[in-house]
């Protein structure tokens, strides 16, 4: 900029001019007077500081509202803490002023609506504010506010709903707020995603669970399970202290048969009527995946329709000409004045020190311009003084060192524009929040400032602010992102990991009752840790066979591997019994039970593993199995047996149960794929398993299999 241009900009500068004459520019408008002039325009005044809250272009709402009563109302929406504590003081000045009967209304913030009305009858105003203050929470608009007011007033109840309203709030009831704030959407989303992942999930889950239970209680039973043969489960059937997968090297086998029931080695052939194809799911588990998708579906619609809102607050969306009407009546201001007041607020300054302020503005060589108005997070700017000075810049065109003085915080902040000056050298202490022991005013403290920037180093270079950015856009900050975003993949998240822990503590409370229901079923635990009657079906499934068989040998294994110090007579035993338990089901070496492995194995396997363990937890533990079901563990006691023929009765060992009561004779099928009707008393099957029926002992059954099985 050349000298003369600059020259000519100080000139037209409001700074470089005479402050204007004390009746005009020191004496400063009452504020009843300049609300009473915006009245006089219009009944409804709406402060162009909160276009955020309430915009002034929401007018007509208020003034179709204010219709209803049939009187003269006049209606101030103005900012918060604008009244202060004396709010009929404030209403009566401005009705002083404005000179006209009617019903006045001031809207300041959340809170009671301050209500006078003069020279009209209009019964009940002051109740119907008091109960609009009980009935809608902090949130509510000043529209909502407002509306809320004539509601009642007109109700005819006004008085009855204030009391109520008074001993709601003396109970400490809160008000539900009217709009979901941006957290509060996150934890709507969030519960969402918890709910469309977690009940349907848990529906699943625990309904595959419910129908797991049922399939192997109806196995346990002998019922046959619905549903394809599930593939032989992996096995421990390994020497303790040997790596897993070590096959028994040292085992010789022959070419006896398995059980003498099967011929040769080979895959289960596929149960009757079911393919070896591609499976289709069972009936029950299509039931539950459909009811899982119908179930989150509607969880989901439900959650949209009760989640539906879209923005933080009403519907009123300001304008352009809302979020600039403040800045251009600043601006206006300035231009006519250096020293611009807010004249919605309260004077912070008196005559005195406006004219000493204009004396200093005027000898200052450097354009300065204060303005004194609030910073609102309602304003346009969002209050930030930045973005407010930098709206104030480019309106006015030209460079200006901007003072702010703040008369609600009583705060000072300047920014500079281009002014040849170092602001940085400003002493730090005319800003920030004022000392408790602050004695001086605000024009006192604007008179130190102004003194100082007096002093202060000019730079001709000046300095400029960094670019603050656009202000926040007054629609999108209040949107509210769909209940479908924000924390709702974190929701499913949790509501998966919640059905997961559902179906756990599910199966930990049916595994106690079930235990507990065992208990009280048997009058307390067998002796010497018998496996109880019901763990020990008279006509057993292949499936529960194979999974028994299974978890005796792991558990077996684990006992020895356990035991460090086990007598050798106990130790051999019981190694005996898992080596004899092996050959009976899992002739390959493989670690796994054999596709083909009959019935009567199973069942040998299973007693031959029970008898192991027993010795291993107890070195005195019998020697025979009870003969009515091999599966019910070591004998406890005899009892004498009738000899078909009527010969003479024979003494057999029995279980403690079968002792008091003797059980059904164990009933099994002559081959893996067996039906039902093809069972037999056991002791009719050849191999090992029938001379359990004659009261064999352990040690001599271990023989036999190894016999059986030619192995030396």
């Amino acid at each position: 900029m050349s000298r003369h241009a600059a020259e000519a900009t100080t000139a037209e500068s409001p700074a470089s001019t005479a402050p204007a004459a004390p009746s005009r520019a020191d004496t400063p408008r009452s504020r009843a007077a300049y609300l009473a002039k915006q009245l006089r325009r219009d009944p409804v005044y709406i402060s162009d500081q909160v276009p955020r809250e309430a915009p002034r272009s929401s007018a007509p709402f208020f003034a179709a509202q204010a219709t209803r009563l049939h009187v003269p109302v006049y209606v101030m929406v103005l900012p918060d803490t604008a009244l202060g504590a004396d709010g009929a003081g404030f209403l009566a000045g401005v009705h002083d002023r404005l000179g006209r009967d009617g019903l006045y209304v001031a809207l300041s913030g959340p809170g009671t609506p301050e209500v006078q009305a003069y020279g009209v009858e209009v019964p009940g105003t002051r109740d119907a504010a008091r109960a609009t203050l009980y009935e809608l929470p902090y949130d509510a608009t000043p529209r909502e506010t407002f509306q809320h007011f004539v509601d009642v007033l007109l109700s005819g109840r006004a008085h009855e709903r204030a009391e109520a309203g008074s001993a709601s709030a003396d109970s400490g009831t809160e008000v539900p707020k009217l709009h979901p704030a941006p957290t509060e959407r996150e934890n709507q989303s969030f519960v969402t995603g918890i709910a469309v992942a977690g009940l349907p999930l848990s529906v699943v889950l625990v309904g595959l669970y419910v129908r797991r239970r049922l399939r192997l209680r109806r196995a346990r039973g002998g019922a046959p399970v619905p549903g394809p043969r599930a593939a032989a489960p992996a096995l421990s059937l390994r020497k303790p202290g040997d790596t897993p997968g070590k096959g028994d090297k040292d085992r010789t086998a022959g070419s006896a048969p398995r059980g003498g029931a099967m011929s040769g080695k080979g895959a289960a052939p596929p149960s009757p009527g079911h393919s070896t194809g591609r499976r289709r799911p069972a009936p029950a588990v299509a039931v539950l995946l459909a009811v899982a998708v119908v179930l989150a579906g509607g969880l989901a619609v439900t959650a949209a329709r009760l989640f539906d809102d879209r923005s933080y607050g009403d519907d009123a969306i300001p304008t352009p000409a809302d979020m600039r009407s403040r800045i251009e009546r600043v601006t206006a201001g300035l231009r006519h004045d250096p020293l611009y007041t807010d004249p919605e607020s309260e004077p912070v300054l008196s005559a005195a020190e406006r004219t000493r302020l204009h004396k200093r503005l005027a000898a200052l060589d450097i354009p300065v311009l204060i303005a004194a108005v609030p910073r609102l997070t309602e304003d346009e700017s969002g209050g930030n003084r930045e973005i407010f000075v930098q709206s104030l810049h480019q309106r006015l065109h030209h460079d200006a060192l901007f003072i702010l003085a703040d008369p609600l915080a009583e705060t000072l902040s300047v920014v500079n524009y281009g002014a040849p000056i170092n602001a940085y050298a400003l002493p730090r202490s005319h800003f920030g929040l004022p000392e408790l022991h602050e004695t001086r005013t605000l024009g006192d403290r604007l008179d130190a400032l102004l003194r100082d920037v007096a002093d202060a180093p000019r730079d001709s270079a000046g300095d400029r602010p960094y670019d603050p950015g656009p202000a926040a856009d007054p629609v999108a900050e209040k949107e509210l992102p769909s209940v479908f975003a924000a924390d709702f993949a974190p929701g499913l998240l949790i509501g998966t990991f919640l059905a997961a822990l559902l179906l756990g503590l599910v199966a930990a409370v049916r595994a106690l009752a079930g235990a507990v229901g065992r208990r009280r079923t048997a009058g307390g635990p067998a002796p010497g840790g018998v496996p109880a009657a019901s763990e020990a079906p008279d006509e057993p499934s292949l499936a529960w066979l194979r999974r028994t068989a299974r978890q005796e040998a792991d558990a077996l294994t684990a006992a020895l591997d356990a035991q460090d110090t086990l007598p050798e007579r106990t130790r051999r035993r019981a190694w005996e019994c898992l080596d004899a338990a092996a050959l009976l089901i899992d002739g390959d070496g493989d670690a796994r039970v054999d596709a083909d492995a009959t019935p009567a194995s199973l069942v040998c396997a299973v007693a031959l593993a029970r008898s192991g363990r027993a010795a291993v937890e107890g070195p005195a533990a019998p020697e025979r199995l009870c003969h009515r079901n091999p599966l019910h563990g070591p004998a406890h006691g005899t009892r004498r047996i009738p000899t078909a023929g009527g010969g003479r009765a024979r003494s057999l060992p029995v279980c403690g149960r079968c002792r008091t009561v003797p059980g059904p004779v164990l009933r099994l099928g002559p081959a893996a794929d067996s039906g039902r009707a093809d069972r037999v008393p056991y002791a009719e099957l050849p191999g090992p398993l029938a001379a359990l029926a004659d009261g064999t002992p352990i040690d001599q059954l271990t023989r036999d299999v190894r016999e059986y099985f030619g192995v030396h």
